[in-house]
């Protein structure tokens, strides 16, 4: 014999209410959306044009031997794979057991290979960018000092090696070069090289944000990104040739500019002569004098 189970409609709201919501994994999304934008803080989930992601569980380790020191980095295979060139590598030894997976970048800045490896894990490296929504700028998160620039902010120095706001992490000691560069030019041709467009727009737009480098820093800077980034890819070249205009008044008195010039045997001296060319012309166009006059 059947037994009939009697419930009313006032048992069925208690047995709904005792039911544990859960919010669905779009609604904590837009969540933490919220949170980082009222910290002002871009990270990959509020910034689709940032890369960065968890790894799978099962994904192989690889070691990736940097530099002439070997100095070893271990990175998760499917992360690595973001980028063709370390994909088309992970490919290569494919059939290696996994503890053997190995990667050899002899050539590579260790420095230069964290970042790398922290923007694929995070979407971003040290330090990050921030967005300040009152002022409608963009400044590098926790460096001590105000690093924003704005198109009025005058951030030429009166003296070669006057650092003003400098940012020690700036800069990177590049063992190709022998000494210190911009550490966001290191990035930009080495992104480039793996086959990372957007890390290259970050660490371009990040560089931008740096004041206080001296002469010196940036020709050597300068010197490696017409040596490292492909005459194809314009945009590193030009922002050093639109720097070393704006700073002008600095660069003419510099000693170390007029010995680099002396020295030439280099494409950036005529093609900053052909930039100063178009800044003249649009200067005589606008104003309908000739500069010489």
């Amino acid at each position: 014999m059947f037994k009939r189970s009697f419930r009313g409609s006032s048992d069925k709201g208690i047995a709904k209410s005792n039911k544990i919501s859960k919010k669905s994994f779009n609604d904590v999304k837009k969540q933490r959306m919220r949170d980082a934008l009222n910290n002002q803080i871009i990270t990959p989930d509020t910034s689709p044009s940032i890369g960065g992601g968890s790894p799978k569980l099962n994904s192989a380790i690889v070691t990736l031997e940097v530099g002439p020191g070997k100095r070893l980095f271990a990175a998760h295979e499917d992360l690595l794979a973001r980028s063709p060139w370390f994909g088309e590598a992970c490919r290569a030894q494919f059939f290696s057991s996994p503890g053997q997976r190995r990667i050899s970048l002899p050539d590579e800045s260790p420095e230069v290979l964290s970042v790398i490896l922290e923007y694929l894990y995070k979407g971003d490296y040290t330090p990050r960018l921030v967005h300040d929504r009152k002022r409608d700028m963009w400044a590098l998160e926790d460096c001590g000092v105000d690093l924003t620039m704005s198109p009025r902010s005058n951030t030429t120095t009166t003296t070669e090696k006057k650092y003003v706001g400098f940012n020690e992490s700036a800069t990177i000691y590049h063992h190709g070069v022998g000494d210190y560069i911009l550490r966001d030019t290191a990035v930009y041709c080495s992104a480039q090289r793996f086959g990372l467009p957007e890390l290259q727009r970050l660490a371009l737009r990040k560089q931008g944000l740096q004041s206080g480098i001296d002469v010196a820093t940036i020709l050597r800077s300068a010197r490696f990104a017409y040596a490292n980034a492909p005459a194809s890819d314009s945009r590193l070249r030009a922002h050093y040739l639109a720097l070393i205009i704006r700073s002008r008044k600095t660069f003419k008195k510099s000693g170390t500019m007029q010995m680099e010039m002396e020295k030439g045997g280099t494409q950036m001296f005529f093609d900053l002569f052909v930039a100063m060319c178009n800044h003249i012309d649009d200067v005589t166009e606008i104003g309908q004098v000739s500069p010489f006059s």
